[in-house]
């Protein structure tokens, strides 16, 4: 079974994908908003085998839940119309703040080019996250 994160966001959404043991979640791909990304989701979820998608949800510092958070969940409820898989959401909490960190101390150089990244990353430390928790 492999298990995909998704990093929502109004204009990106970062995915990564579990492997078949569920240790390591790896970077996937960054689809753009104005594209229909509920089947984008659906063709990588049945191409993949994923048999639940862990979705970040923006909790607040200190613990509520804001617009983003709001948003978020509208998301979730849309994909549950589209995909028969179990979602989960996750606390995403300083997610991009870190895999910006990680690009920095990478040294990718470059706006363009981190913005091309920094949405899957996201991703992937959501459902690393999830997966060291399991």
């Amino acid at each position: 079974m492999k298990i995909l994160g998704i990093d929502y966001g109004t204009k990106k959404i970062g995915l990564a994908i579990s492997d078949e043991t569920n240790t390591i979640a790896m970077p996937l791909e960054v689809i753009n908003c104005d594209e229909n990304v509920f089947d984008r989701i659906k063709e990588i979820v049945e191409n993949n085998g994923v048999e639940r998608v862990v979705v970040g949800l923006p909790i607040t510092l200190s613990g509520n839940k804001g617009k983003r958070a709001q948003e978020t969940e509208e998301f979730v409820s849309k994909l549950k119309d589209t995909i028969d898989v179990d979602i989960v959401e996750w606390d995403e909490r300083l997610s991009t703040r870190f895999s910006e960190r990680i690009l920095n101390k990478a040294n990718v150089k470059g706006r363009k080019r981190k913005k091309q990244v920094i949405d899957k990353i996201a991703a992937t430390f959501i459902l690393q996250g999830y997966l060291d928790s399991l």
